[in-house]
């Protein structure tokens, strides 16, 4: 087999890092994550739903899907006022 690559990273690029931290506060998660994606929440949320589906950590799923699904809704809600 010429691919070397594990089951969980088979279809997951790497991207930039985001600096968030599951021993961050809720506020301090989402700021970070928010930055790293220079204020963008459709990317942010797809960052953390990445995170969160390629994770071997529990709690680390459960938050980054909290803070995907955060960003999601703002984002749907955004695109909601601005039609």
């Amino acid at each position: 087999m010429a691919n070397n690559k594990n089951k969980a990273t088979k279809w997951f690029e790497k991207g930039k890092p985001t600096g968030w931290q599951k021993g961050d506060t809720q506020a301090q998660r989402r700021r970070v994550a928010l930055a790293s994606r220079k204020g963008k929440l459709l990317p942010t949320a797809r960052s953390l739903m990445s995170l969160s589906n390629v994770t071997q950590d529990k709690e680390t799923a459960r938050l980054a899907r909290q803070d995907a699904q955060y960003f999601y809704a703002l984002y749907k809600d955004k695109q909601k006022r601005a039609k």
